[in-house]
């Protein structure tokens, strides 16, 4: 065996995971086959052994499976996926049913396939440390936990009990899984921690010879009951519509776990066992499952390891940092950097207006606390972080300056002049534009290497990306360092080229638009949003526009039609845009904030919103056919293709930027794993055949040309 250590003494068999040349330990090729050599040794020397210990030689227990051959499989490896399955819960069933007691020692975390790994144990000793995790995450990776984690979850917590752990994916620590009853007994953490783990194994070993699951004892019964349970029964019935509800049939893998939970409980546990093995072929095999391995597994690690971030430079950790704006940006970067203790220096034109915008911070703060999820003592900590001020001289000695003024090229040249002096030997500037050009902005700078574009996303405190802009002076250093001042307040951050738009607010602009150019060409405002919410976006893109403001986009339109004309260039504005244009000007319709766009607002307390009724005799042409698959290819494909446009221009220079960038700045469906594994999980000659298509009857915003399309081949990733 090469990925496992087995030793027979005085009775106990150890069995040491330790995958050669890794630093976890993964469900690999040939730790499937050392399992099946393993079960072959325990059952040769079942007369010799009194106990059996599952440890690790590494920092964690075990990793779970190896995602990369995940992403090598197709529909037709499903029927050898089964096998292989069954396989190794064959393996797991031979530990299990020796007649001996199994000890799980859990040195560090174990997720997924981790985590039934140490489901085999009858009894589980964990190190009683915060950092480690435990739990079954697969459904966040458009998987089920198919080597009995389904299985023998529900039987240890019951139907509702376990919901949360696999519907959900949701994860715990040590000290949460003793209360559940999923381990048995913790140990404090020392340097000393292996030895430890192997006394008490062995202690419990030596006290309970013929232990065994709960579920093979006589008088078990499943907690809350089995699904014949009439209060059950009646839950079981509105179940699968509360996760239609959510998933909108989107995804495959939580509405499959509640059926192997269902089914499970009603049959015996090797037919159980079976149900789960199938479902999760079926899974493993399908386009879902690969889109969000590719993009929230491989390409979220990739750019936590800072494969985005140039340069060799040291990291960078901000200790001050000032902001230029108490706004809701501006309030909102304030708590993100004082959450983290970064001390933060938050000005505006009047202490008024800085105070208001550091009480957004108490506002938050206090929720938490009313939560229970920080102490009073914790929330006046976070607050004494942020000095609220209208005096410049306040910013002296900051490691980085943020402006998040109004979008307006003028005010954010004289603020960067005027903040600038106040930075500490080295620091640098930032401005958190959404779309003017950084490049541009950067002339205001005395030092436009030290200059960069740090876009934060509205609700700050929600959104968990940041666009870094490199401007065409902007340093390696300076990017660095913007992207490791992002990682320390907890954001993931995404690195783009200069641009108009750059790539989030460019790529989501055509979505929004797209959506306006509909109903400017007569198809029902209704059936457009219901298109945007059935493929998968937050919200339709008409309602998008009046939260973003009408007012907002028209002032884009018009900032870029006056730009290109000092070029000397014309713009042509697209028909979204002149549709928004006559909202605004014609009809006085702003959006949301200005009183109502394309939704009226009640100002009754519980009143939803409604489409405007004037939308309909205004826009809608009643004898006009359409079709829904149009509408939602169209709200998609528009943003896909402008993101491989994006690519092709090198204002994006990686697919895992693209697709990261895409699914948390701009709500791009996360079934389809981001804009660009959208194109590789649908296949690029088929996505190229279907983009031409729509650009014959819809216009050139969906129009690959040759170039566009060598670049999309070039970066598709290969596993």
């Amino acid at each position: 065996m090469k990925t496992i250590r087995y030793e027979l003494q005085d009775g106990i068999a150890t069995i040491t995971f330790d995958e050669p040349g890794s630093v976890v330990n993964t469900m690999s090729q040939q730790w499937q086959q050392d399992m099946t050599a393993l079960a072959a040794q325990v059952t040769r020397d079942k007369d010799t052994i009194k106990g059996i210990i599952l440890a690790s030689a590494k920092s964690t227990f075990f990793a779970g499976a190896d995602l990369k051959s995940v992403m090598r499989l197709s529909a037709a490896d499903a029927s050898a996926l089964f096998t292989e399955i069954e396989g190794v819960k064959k393996s797991f069933h031979t530990l299990e049913s020796l007649g001996k007691p199994v000890v799980s020692c859990l040195n560090g975390t174990a997720l997924g396939g981790g985590w039934e790994v140490a489901l085999v144990g009858h009894y589980r000793i964990a190190v009683d440390d915060r950092k480690i995790q435990f739990g079954l995450p697969e459904v966040t990776l458009g998987l089920l936990p198919g080597a009995g984690g389904v299985t023998k979850m529900t039987r240890h917590l019951g139907l509702v009990g376990a919901q949360p752990y696999l519907v959900e994916g949701k994860t715990f620590s040590p000290t949460e899984a003793k209360v559940l009853g999923l381990v048995h007994e913790l140990i404090a953490p020392s340097d000393q921690v292996a030895t430890d783990l192997r006394n008490r194994a062995l202690a419990w070993i030596a006290s309970n010879p013929s232990a065994q699951h709960p579920w093979d004892e006589k008088d078990y019964k499943v907690p809350g009951g089995t699904p014949a349970n009439p209060k059950l029964a009646n839950l079981l019935v509105l179940a699968p519509a509360v996760i239609r509800q959510k998933t909108r049939g989107l995804f495959p893998a939580p509405e499959a776990i509640l059926a192997c939970m269902v089914e499970g409980l009603q049959v015996d546990l090797p037919t159980a066992l079976r149900i789960e093995s199938r479902a999760l072929a079926k899974l493993m095999t399908g386009r879902n499952a690969r889109a969000m391995i590719n993009t929230f597994f491989f390409n979220l690690n990739a750019i936590k390891s800072g494969q985005s971030r140039p340069g060799q430079s040291a990291r960078f950790k901000p200790t001050k940092v000032g902001l230029l704006g108490a706004g809701m940006m501006g309030a909102g970067i304030a708590f993100a950097q004082a959450s983290k203790g970064i001390a933060t220096v938050l000005k505006d034109v009047s202490q008024d207006k800085a105070d208001a915008g550091k009480a957004y911070s108490a506002k938050l703060t206090q929720a938490r606390v009313d939560k229970g999820r920080i102490s009073a003592v914790e929330q006046q900590q976070v607050l004494a972080r942020i000095h609220a001020t209208d005096q410049l001289a306040d910013l002296a000695g900051c490691d980085l300056i943020i402006e998040a003024v109004f979008e307006n090229r003028e005010l954010k040249a004289r603020v960067t002049q005027e903040a600038e002096p106040m930075l500490a030997p080295g620091g640098f500037f930032a401005s958190n534009t959404s779309t003017l050009p950084i490049s541009g902005l950067a002339a205001a700078s005395v030092a436009a290497d030290k200059f960069i574009g740090i876009h934060f996303f509205s609700p700050v405190d929600k959104m968990k990306l940041v666009e870094i802009i490199r401007g065409q002076q902007t340093s390696d250093d300076t990017v660095a360092r913007a992207f490791d001042y992002v990682q320390a307040i907890g954001k993931i951050p995404i690195v783009v080229n200069d641009s108009r738009g750059f790539f989030t607010s460019r790529v989501f602009g055509t979505f929004v638009m797209e959506g306006a150019a509909m109903l400017g060409e007569g198809i029902p405002a209704a059936a457009i949003e219901n298109a945007g919410l059935q493929c998968g976006m937050p919200v339709g893109p008409l309602a998008v526009l009046d939260e973003t403001a009408l007012t907002l986009s028209l002032h884009v339109t018009e900032q870029t039609r006056s730009d290109l004309a000092a070029e000397g260039k014309i713009y042509a504005a697209s028909p979204g845009e002149l549709l928004v244009e006559r909202m605004v000007k014609e009809f006085k319709r702003p959006g949301r904030a200005g009183g109502g766009g394309f939704y009226d607002y009640p100002s009754v307390k519980g009143v939803k919103k409604s489409l405007w009724p004037q939308l309909k005799p205004l826009f809608e042409k009643p004898d006009m056919a359409w079709d829904i698959t149009d509408l939602k290819d169209r709200l998609l494909y528009r943003q896909a293709v402008e993101t491989a446009r994006c690519l092709n221009e090198n204002v994006l220079t990686s697919v895992h930027d693209a697709n990261i960038g895409s699914i948390f700045g701009i709500g791009f469906p996360a079934w389809t794993g981001g804009a660009m594994q959208f194109i590789y999980g649908m296949g690029v000659p088929a996505f190229v055949k279907r983009a031409d298509e729509l650009a014959a009857r819809f216009g050139d915003g969906f129009a690959l040309t040759d170039e566009v399309k060598a670049t999309v081949m070039r970066y598709q990733p290969v596993y």
